[in-house]
């Protein structure tokens, strides 16, 4: 194999992939009428649906993506409410004053 004929091959794997060797070997299946046209809507068939498969990989991939940035949200808001409540029971533990009040509203927010 010269080397130009080695780089369009490496071009057309590149390219088609085995995509179309299995295009060809459905015309030979097949064997329509037209084995151009029947091979033509073949491959503009399979590329739509490859260009689907891609999109709906790439929306999983963001949905995974948002669901991991959603779980540490939650984290965090997880730990500021504990550390607002160990701040509300030191400020009660600390000033003592109108203590019915703030355990109120201590244990609202620790609940």
């Amino acid at each position: 194999m010269c080397g130009s004929t080695r780089m369009e091959t490496e071009y057309l794997k590149k390219c088609f992939g085995n995509c179309l060797s299995r295009a060809l070997a459905d015309v030979a299946k097949v064997r329509p009428s037209d084995p151009i046209e029947y091979l033509a809507h073949w491959l503009y068939h399979y590329r739509k649906i490859a260009k689907v498969k891609e999109e709906e990989s790439q929306a999983k991939i963001l949905l995974q993506e948002e669901y991991g940035n959603s779980l540490k949200e939650t984290e965090m808001t997880e730990m500021l409410k504990q550390e607002e409540c160990q701040i509300q029971q030191k400020s009660e533990k600390s000033h003592k004053v109108g203590r019915g009040t703030q355990q109120r509203a201590a244990t609202d927010i620790c609940s």
